[in-house]
């Protein structure tokens, strides 16, 4: 905090600055107000759940609007080919924490998803580089082992759903959240709308962190079935009847193949409402750090887990929730793995900025790292920290790797991406298919060159052995093989 000086004071320091002036040297420079000569900033990182690349407004949605993830691409930057960690949430939440592709990750699939205690974590980097470090919502990395607990895994603040099936109702009778260093399970009010309850406590830790660096994690449960939302949100959505505003919008009974979702009578509304709820609180953080002075010192990324799901009546042909993308949720895909990815921070990101650059979620924590100055393990992530700045050589990987064994549909698949090309492997009970294309003019994927470029669908065959070692768990390997 500044204070102002006592006038006599004020008088006596500018008569010594006048008598020192002449023995200033000629070289004396202002003060470098560069991102390198500032403290480390704050970071939040926002992760929506099963948000499709079509989705916001800025990604090209036409029936409803995102005004302020709009407004946040148009100040920041906006990225084309960023990519999650995998189809499905538990994985890419995996790759995110450790920097791990789905080559090398110890978890690949939503089963047996804990962090272990020899993980090196993000949030244990940033602790360990002075931040204090807070994640409201949901974890989904604590399923069956203690050593999974957020407060195990660097967080000092937490309040959330543990598992991820849990964060499947958005309305429940008891969270967890840290208490004493400790996490613990807490009730609370079963009408209360947890989605109002994690940016409520969001808001008050950057009031509460706003003297330090924070590193402030937020895995939204929205836009994740089950498709309920306070009448408030979904009230733009319907007439004065009750009925959709976004017919033909077939009921959804209950429950799915989950067997957890609830009904909803109008499906499509309530996605429409979730969506613009995420971005209206999204705004509600950004409105925070400008009220509080933070902006110039304050990063902020927004993803997706994953692509659009069909559960629960969410229909994301309707919206186009995949844009021009083929594929969705357990899918690899570009529409199961290729997500929006906002970055903003007047600081630091130069406004306007439209990248195509491939990368992915397990470049986030060297990336993050690098601006914190925090010490970074040995990852497969790169820093794309020169990508947010616009400012020099951005690295390129030698392959984006990604392998998915989905046993709700007896499908195992693997995709690696080198340059424009990608290749797409998937095993079921009946057959093995190949499939080769070039992103650059097929980014729909609806032209298969694999019979065209045998040459190159086998040079990433060949690489795809190279990249990634089997998985420990058994749960993960090819059945087919």
């Amino acid at each position: 905090m500044r204070f102002p000086l006592f006038p006599r004071r004020a008088a006596m320091l500018l008569a010594l600055a006048a008598a020192m002036a002449p023995v200033l040297t000629a070289q004396a420079q202002a003060p470098d107000d560069s991102p390198s000569a500032r403290r480390a900033p704050n970071i939040v990182f926002i992760l929506a759940d099963d948000l499709g690349y079509g989705d916001l407004s800025v990604y090209g949605q036409k029936r409803f609007a995102t005004p302020r993830l709009d407004r946040m691409a148009e100040e920041g930057a906006r990225f084309t080919a960023f990519y999650a960690g995998n189809t499905v949430c538990a994985p890419s939440r995996w790759s995110l924490m450790t920097g791990a592709h789905m080559g090398h990750a110890y978890v690949r699939g939503n089963a047996g998803a804990s962090l272990r205690d020899e993980d090196r974590t993000l949030p244990r980097a940033l602790k360990q580089a002075g931040y204090a470090t807070g994640m409201f919502g949901k974890w989904g990395l604590a399923e069956d082992a203690d050593s999974g607990l957020p407060h195990r895994q660097g967080f000092d603040a937490f309040l959330g759903y543990l598992r991820h099936v849990h964060a499947h109702s958005h309305y429940t009778d008891h969270l967890f959240e840290i208490q004493d260093g400790e996490t613990v399970r807490v009730e609370v009010d079963t009408m209360q709308y947890t989605q109002e309850l994690f940016v409520d406590a969001a808001l008050d830790f950057i009031e509460e962190n706003r003297d330090r660096p924070f590193f402030l994690y937020l895995p939204f449960a929205l836009v994740h079935a089950e498709l309920l939302v306070p009448e408030e949100d979904i009230a733009p959505f319907r007439d004065e009847n009750g009925r959709s505003l976004m017919a033909p919008d077939p009921p959804f009974p209950c429950c799915g193949v989950i067997g957890t979702y609830r009904a909803q009578p109008t499906p499509h509304a309530a996605h429409a409402a979730m969506v613009t709820r995420l971005d209206r609180d999204v705004g509600r953080i950004l409105d925070r750090i400008g009220e509080l002075g933070l902006g110039e010192d304050t990063i902020v990324l927004f993803t997706s887990d994953n692509g659009p799901h069909g559960e629960g009546g969410a229909d994301p042909g309707y919206f186009e929730s995949n844009g021009p993308l083929r594929g969705m949720k357990r899918d690899l895909y570009e529409g199961g793995i290729r997500v929006p990815m906002i970055a903003w921070g007047p600081g630091y990101v130069p406004s306007g900025q439209v990248s195509d650059h491939a990368w992915a979620m397990w470049d986030v924590f060297p990336t993050l790292a690098a601006f914190a100055g925090a010490d970074v393990p040995d990852v497969d992530g790169l820093s794309m920290a020169a990508l947010l700045r616009n400012d020099g050589p951005v690295p390129t990987h030698r392959a984006l790797y990604w392998e998915h064994r989905n046993n709700m549909e007896a499908r195992y698949s693997q995709a690696v991406r080198q340059g424009d090309w990608k290749l797409l492997r998937v095993w079921t009970p009946d057959r093995q298919a190949t499939e080769l294309y070039d992103l650059r003019r097929d980014i729909g994927e609806y032209h298969d060159l694999s019979e065209r470029y045998p040459d190159v669908a086998q040079r990433l065959k060949a690489l795809i052995e190279e990249v990634r070692t089997e998985p420990e768990m058994d749960v993960f390997k090819n059945p087919y093989e």
